[in-house]
This record gives C-alpha cells, sequence and structure tokens, in this order.
C-alpha cells in the first residue's frame, strides 16, 4: 500500500478522495525537521503546503519517497535540485489557487489606491475626516504586470473589466495569453515600470528574481505608483522600499509577502500608506478545498497513470 504523509493542514475534502482510493493517508502536522526527516523514511508521499521546509536533508533521510506534492504554487520551500538529484518527483497546483491569489490582488490595489486601512480605522476611533482621504481611481490606469502566468492572467482579465490598460513584461514568451487577455508586452522591465500607474508582480522566487525589484528599479517607477507584491517577499528589497517610501517617491505598496515570515521589522510595515496582510492569497475556503483535491489528483495520476 502507498503511504502519504501530509505535514501540512490540508481540506478533508482531497484527504478522503485519497483514503476511499486505497492510500494510506497519516497527518503529522508541525514536525520539528528533525522529527520529519525520521518520519519521512516510512513513507512514498509527503502531501505539504508552504509551512514545511523539504530541505536536502528531509529528501535524502529517505530511499522510499519518491514524490512530493505542494498544495498551492510556490516551490521556493522545497530542495527542487536535491528533489532531482534523488529521482523524487515535485507536483505543485497552481490552477487551484490563481483566482484566490488573483483577487487579493485586486483588493490591495483598491485598499492602496483608495486608503481603505486609514478611513477604517478613522470612522472606527470616532473620526470623520473625508477630505483627508483623497484616493485614485483605477479606471484608466495602466498596470503592469511582472509575469503573465496563471495568476498575472486572472489579474489581467479582472483589470481589463475596470478598463485599466494592462501592460506586462515576461521572459517567456506569452503571445498567446497576451491576445487573449488583452495585454500589451513591453520588451523590458525598466519600460514597463517607467509606463505603468501601478506595478504587480507574479514571478516566482528563483535565483534571477531575487531582489528583481530593487532600488535602481524602484527609482525608475512613476512618482506616486504603486507597487503589489502576492508571489515571494524576497523579489523586492525591502530596505529601498522602505527607503523609496520615506522619500516620498511611491503613492503605496500592498503587501502579502514579505522577505522573512512574520516580518521582525516593523518601520516598512507602520508606514500609512503600506497595506499588509500575512500571506493569505490562497486563503479562501474555495481554494484550499480545490488545492487539497487538486494535490489528490496529482497523487493518483502518479501512482495510476504508470509513473510511480
Amino acid at each position: 500500500m502507498v503511504r502519504i504523509l501530509v505535514s501540512d493542514r490540508l481540506d478533508e475534502e482531497g484527504l478522503e478522495i485519497l483514503r476511499r482510493e486505497g492510500f494510506e493517508v497519516d497527518v503529522k502536522l508541525n514536525l520539528p525537521a528533525d522529527q520529519l526527516r525520521e518520519a519521512v523514511k516510512d513513507y512514498d508521499v509527503l502531501l505539504v503546503r508552504g509551512r514545511t521546509k523539504v530541505t536536502r536533508e528531509v529528501l535524502e533521510a529517505s530511499d522510499k519517497l519518491k514524490l512530493v506534492v505542494r498544495a498551492g504554487i510556490g516551490l521556493d520551500n522545497i530542495d527542487l535540485e536535491a528533489a532531482r538529484q534523488r529521482g523524487v518527483r515535485v507536483e505543485n497546483t497552481p490552477e487551484a489557487v490563481s483566482s484566490a491569489v488573483a483577487e487579493l490582488t485586486i483588493a490591495l490595489m483598491l485598499a492602496v489606491a483608495r486608503r481603505l486601512p486609514e478611513a477604517d480605522r478613522t470612522v472606527k476611533g470616532g473620526g470623520w475626516s473625508k477630505e483627508k482621504f483623497l484616493g485614485l481611481e483605477l479606471r484608466g490606469k495602466t498596470l503592469g504586470i511582472i509575469g503573465l502566468g496563471r495568476i498575472g492572467c486572472e489579474v489581467a482579465k479582472i483589470c481589463r473589466a475596470m478598463e485599466m490598460r494592462v501592460i506586462f513584461y515576461d521572459v517567456v514568451d506569452r503571445d498567446e495569453w497576451a491576445e487573449k487577455y488583452g495585454c500589451e508586452p513591453v520588451a523590458s522591465l525598466e519600460k514597463l515600470l517607467a509606463e505603468a500607474d501601478i506595478v504587480s508582480i507574479h514571478v516566482p522566487l528563483t535565483s534571477s528574481t531575487y531582489h528583481m525589484i530593487g532600488r535602481r528599479e524602484l527609482s525608475l517607477m512613476k512618482p506616486g505608483a504603486i507597487l503589489i507584491n502576492t508571489s515571494r517577499g524576497a523579489i523586492v528589497d525591502e530596505q529601498a522600499l522602505l527607503e523609496a517610501l520615506k522619500e516620498g517617491r511611491l503613492g503605496g505598496v500592498g503587501l502579502d509577502v514579505y522577505e522573512e515570515e512574520p516580518p521582525k521589522s516593523r518601520e516598512l510595515l507602520s508606514l500609512p500608506n503600506v497595506v499588509c496582510t500575512p500571506h493569505i492569497g490562497a486563503q479562501t475556503k474555495e481554494a484550499q478545498k480545490a488545492a487539497s483535491i487538486a494535490a489528490a489528483r496529482k497523487v493518483i495520476e502518479f501512482f495510476r497513470g504508470g509513473a510511480g
């Protein structure tokens, strides 16, 4: 019997699918690294979200492990090179959470543009300062998407419906998707930053995207532009971002992800034009259920489709 270790909390529906299909499913949450290394020796499959760190040491601890499935998108918590060397397949479920992340991206755009958190705090504190909250409309603005993948396309679709102009930069040829979603490609990141009123990041964290947005890139953005990051925190140099905000060069920032999670430094988060959420892009009932079911299907396809 194929044995599956679930080390992060997943919606029960996907786990029940696996049990009905005859897989043995054990849920062991929040294992310390040493206990995870010991536990994984007995399993064919490891199911994770973003919390579990699937390090080289974890992968090398097991001669039995065949498959790691990440319920969600980002794979930066998994040592992909070590998995390749060990012959362990790694899968994720980007299709399951794209809409949820895209919707949060739009919510952050609106929250920053209309200063919603500040307005909320003012009213709850007994204030009524309408003049203080002169915001921006998104209609007619130019959105620059960095990375036109699944989430980028969802964001583009919504923003086009809001009558925004959408441009994008991607190192991958996205001509088909660009035409489908009404986006205009630009030749360089620099051109995108110079043209966009709002910049939204949708690339994975890799060695080439680490601090992709630094001092130089922030200096190229329009005065008063808005930056949104729902991808991975380390794509943006937070110290450079703090400097740009304190100097008044940006209109505001919406962050769901951070270089360190949870963030230890409060200086960036305390600025009034920074809207923060605690990495909740995929935290909807629908996305969590869909991710669990999609992860279960990845396991079934691997073993019943002949790969395992």
